[in-house]
């Protein structure tokens, strides 16, 4: 189950972050699957909430610290290959995301095709951005956004 922009909402408090934290919990035993570029993804979005006054210097850094501690335990990481890359310039051509939300619905389908081939079940796509959402669906991936969980 992939975490898109979501992601941030379990180490910032704001709608859905309830959602998000209970998606995690490790007695969920859900598999979280996240780009590996997810990694600046989340780094900057908390730093722009620093920078424009939303989080102090010490929420920011301990938010950062916990994204950080999470990574090495928390996260399958997909790696982003050449045919990743080359899916998600398709997937800019098909849907017109922004570049990074188009490698993330990338590695979400290379995801759900991996686990469909053995057997395994579909992932959710989990995003609080409605036209990831709305592209994500039109490939074919079940979606939730975490804004409809206050």
């Amino acid at each position: 189950m992939p975490i898109r922009a979501a992601r941030v909402k379990r180490f910032v408090r704001e709608t859905g972050s309830g959602f998000v934290i209970s998606l995690v919990k490790p007695s969920n035993h859900h598999t979280i699957y996240i780009a590996r570029l997810t990694n600046v993804e989340v780094i900057s979005a908390i730093t722009r909430r620093e920078n424009i006054g939303n989080l102090s210097v010490i929420e920011a850094d301990k938010a950062i610290a916990r994204f950080e501690r999470s990574l090495q335990s928390r996260y399958a990481l997909v790696e982003i290959d050449e045919k990743l890359v080359e899916n998600a310039m398709s997937i800019v051509k098909t849907h017109g995301l922004r570049g990074y939300d188009a490698v993330q619905l990338a590695a979400a389908l290379q995801v759900n095709a991996k686990r469909l081939a053995i057997g395994a079940s579909a992932i959710t796509f989990i995003s609080a951005d409605n036209s990831l959402n709305n592209a994500a669906a039109a490939e074919g991936l079940a979606i939730d956004n975490p804004n409809n969980y206050p």
